[in-house]
């Protein structure tokens, strides 16, 4: 800490970012600051929520970069935080995937919902941040025109033509010019048109009506309808016909809600709602949010923005690069103070919720530290090992950090070096493969590691991390009772019983973590002992070599399904017809 304070010393007041690591190195935290030195020191002095005082206790060294002015430090921070991927900086990015309206680009083309946006040609339409909604307009919009539903064309017409959502392009002619009418309509209802459509359409009803032809008239009248239930739902309207985002924020107990207005076309179709913990400035907080809001291409930057009024709207201007407004008076000053009343209700209505998965993750975690006696494990590494009778071994490893689990970093190991079923020597192997990797890769390392198993299995790991690697990691271990239930808690050198309740969170999460270790492991050990099954019995089929055997593999996946596959389906996969006859032999007789 002393370190700690003659760094402190030589900050400047200078606007930048800073970089906050813990006892491995690793970066926890990235942010920004106008003046530096007032941010920097402000977390190791005053009193703090008990969130931040977690973010505090990790800090064992930190880094700052100077920058020329507030908007490249807000810059620098977004790009630091996507290289990095903090910890506590996690909770900011926004990775939902809304779904987009597609006309493909074919001879026929089609209407679909996609998530993607590619270059491919197609006309995409949204995002719709509510899926219901991009749903049911696209259910709306296949009953108005009827383009070719079916991937790949059909041999025969399918319901979608009986019940005139389709034209059928598979038995009959459709021409170009049909296709591209339908597409060009889809397009100027889906751009703000439907309401003259509906008027086109309601026109029609009363000729047909008039006409006499009341069955075309009720269908004119069942799309007018659809087109009411669906396009006109809201109430809340702005002449202007502008696209826009409204911003609102509320923060209370050191976390953020943020809530967001889509209007499109002048209509509040849909809205956002996000909730992260804060570690500086409120406002701070807003403008690191805001700029990972629009960073990829699943929220399109509109027309305009609205802010509230202690948001500096000229610096979110130019880091955006939309104009920026923060309504004085009228409607639009309205839905900013809607925007931020809906996020001071939905922050009140999650603290509950916060609270409860806190006390299930984090503080879960924290009273296992203490429990065994050691600083907090942020990061959890368990490791688990399955075969039958040392047949396939394997052996898997789950992360879990804060209490949940990090499947991105989830290993599977095939056992190389051991000879039947020795479980301490198989844990000892992959033990030394994951660290011996992470040191080699300075990797950042776990807090503690969990076994599946009691004192052999334990001893078998500390001798590797502490013996031959020279680490300090915590090992413990998870024994389990006659019903193969977590029963006890097991650490230290020789491997002694851990007191610990079995009603406490902490050993919930033990549970938690075994299980999902165990589940991996039998999943992983199941898939490898198919594959190998299928591939040694194709291995004695002469005639079949790694060219025909991976055919096989990707053609069929498993030896139930080429037992049941006949003669001319294995040879379509270019086995010669002698060496298909011996594998179905084969087969039959396994």
């Amino acid at each position: 800490m002393s370190d700690l304070k003659e760094k402190l010393a030589l900050v400047p007041a200078q606007p930048g970012c800073y970089l906050m690591k813990n006892k491995h190195g690793t970066i926890i935290y990235v942010g920004k600051a106008k003046l530096l030195r007032n941010r920097v020191r402000s977390y190791f002095s005053g009193s703090h929520d008990k969130k931040t005082q977690r973010l505090v206790s990790e800090i064992r060294d930190f880094e700052y970069i100077v920058t020329s002015s507030n908007i490249e430090a807000l810059l620098l921070e977004q790009n630091l935080i996507k290289k990095h991927a903090p910890r506590y900086n996690v909770l900011l990015k926004d990775d939902k995937s809304y779904p987009f309206l597609k006309i493909t680009k074919e001879e026929h083309p089609r209407l679909i919902t996609t998530r993607k946006v590619k270059k491919d040609g197609g006309k995409y339409f949204g995002p719709y941040p509510n899926v219901h909604a991009a749903n049911e307009t696209k259910k709306l919009l296949d009953r108005l025109y009827p383009l070719r539903k079916c991937r790949t064309l059909p041999d025969r017409v399918c319901l979608y033509y009986h019940i005139g959502q389709c034209l059928a392009p598979c038995e009959f002619v459709v021409t170009e010019e049909k296709n591209q009418e339908m597409v060009q309509e889809i397009t100027r209802f889906l751009n703000g048109g439907h309401k003259e459509i509906k008027k086109e359409l309601s026109n029609k009803m009363l000729e047909a009506s008039e006409a006499l032809e009341f069955e075309r008239a009720k269908e004119y009248r069942d799309q007018v309808q659809h087109i009411e239930a669906v396009m006109e739902k809201q109430k809340m309207t702005l002449t202007d016909q502008v696209d826009r985002d409204v911003f609102g924020f509320a923060y209370d107990k050191g976390w953020m809600c943020v809530q967001v207005f889509f209007i499109r076309q002048g209509k509040l179709i849909e809205r956002d709602v996000s909730l992260f913990p804060i570690y500086q400035e409120p406002e701070d907080d807003f403008y690191t949010y805001i700029g990972q809001f629009y960073l990829d291409e699943q929220h399109q930057k509109p027309k305009e923005i609205f802010l509230p009024e202690t948001i500096d709207d000229k610096l979110v201007s130019q880091f955006i690069g939309v104009k920026t407004y923060q309504p004085k008076r009228g409607q639009k000053k309205e839905l900013v103070k809607l925007a931020s009343e809906n996020a001071s209700i939905a922050l009140k209505e999650k603290f509950d919720l916060i609270e409860r998965d806190e006390q299930k993750t984090i503080v879960a975690v924290e009273n296992l530290g203490k429990a065994l006696g050691i600083d907090t494990p942020h990061r959890i590494e368990a490791f688990d090992n399955s075969n039958i009778q040392g047949v396939d071994p394997v052996s898997a490893m789950v992360v879990f950090v804060d209490g949940k689990p990090d499947k991105k970093n989830y290993r599977k190991y095939k056992v190389k070096n051991v000879q039947g079923p020795d479980d301490y020597e198989s844990m000892r192997e992959v033990v030394r493969r994951r660290y011996v990797r992470l040191l080699k890769e300075e990797q950042p390392l776990p807090d503690l590691i969990v076994i599946d198993g009691g004192k052999g299995q334990i001893s078998a790991a500390q001798e590797i991390i502490q013996d031959e690697l020279g680490l300090t990691i915590p090992v413990c271990g998870l024994a389990k009772d006659e019903k193969h239930r977590t029963s006890q808690l097991m650490a230290g050198d020789p491997p002694e019983m851990v007191p610990l309740k079995r009603t406490s969170q902490e050993f919930y999460l033990l549970q938690r973590i075994q299980d999902e270790v165990h589940r991996f492991a039998i999943t992983f050990h199941r898939n490898t002992r198919k594959k190998n099954m299928f591939t040694s019995l194709i291995d004695d089929v002469e005639g079949i070599g790694e060219k025909r055997k991976r055919a096989l593999l990707k053609e069929f996946g498993s030896l139930k399904r080429i037992k049941e596959a006949t003669l001319e389906e294995i040879r379509a996969v270019g086995i010669p017809e002698k060496a298909a006859i011996e594998l179905l032999e084969k087969i039959k007789e396994q």
